[in-house]
């Protein structure tokens, strides 16, 4: 295996967990979402957040593994 397909499966198990841990959770405290007439506008502020810092970690702790 090249380090170029070990990206893409160490990306694709990242997104798996994100995903998974997202359906357990649901929406975060965070989250806003408005809705006026049939129009609904969601904005995942705190989901935005925890996945920025969760994935800051992870290139983080594979930076330093290189």
């Amino acid at each position: 295996m090249t380090e170029f397909s070990k990206l893409f499966i160490t990306i694709g198990i990242i997104f798996i967990v994100i995903g998974v841990i997202s359906a357990a959770f649901g929406k975060l405290p965070g989250d806003f979402s408005f809705k006026k007439g049939n129009v609904t506008f969601y904005f995942p502020l705190m989901t935005s957040i925890v996945v920025s810092i969760v994935l800051s970690l992870l290139f983080y702790v594979f930076g330093k593994i290189r």
